[in-house]
């Protein structure tokens, strides 16, 4: 196996995670039913953030947050929707990737996960 190394390793990358999101009970509804995603303006956005993320690009702009708050507040985004997505990802990694970037990709959607969780919680609500 390789590394991550260009753009072409983050669509192949995004597009098995997603494929494993969207079979999964405990989190798919959110990309399907309470985000009511459009997956082909959706998927390219993500292509950006990850290439952005760990190429170092600067091909993604948006306001992940925001993104996320607001999705909490139509259905909420708990401890173990954070860690089925966390698993999901680090399987999808593993099973495509190693190397540095790879360990990076790993670390930054552990971080990912963990701010998130940290701003959604009610004690941080109304701060943010």
């Amino acid at each position: 196996m390789k590394d991550i190394e260009d753009r072409k390793d983050i669509i192949l990358l995004v597009d098995t995670f997603y494929a494993k999101v969207l079979k999964d009970e405990k989190i798919n509804y959110f990309f399907t039913d309470v985000a009511k995603l459009d997956f082909e303006k959706h998927i390219p956005r993500m292509y950006d953030f990850w290439e952005s993320t760990l190429l170092h690009s600067a091909s993604y702009a948006g306001n992940t947050l925001k993104v996320h708050k607001d999705l909490n507040k139509k259905s909420s985004l708990e401890k173990q929707h954070f860690d089925t997505w966390i698993g999901l990802f680090k399987e999808t990694v593993n099973e495509l990737y190693t190397g540095t970037t790879a360990e990076l990709a790993k670390q930054r959607a552990e971080s990912i996960a963990m701010v998130m969780q940290l701003k959604m919680s009610d004690k941080q609500q109304g701060l943010f």
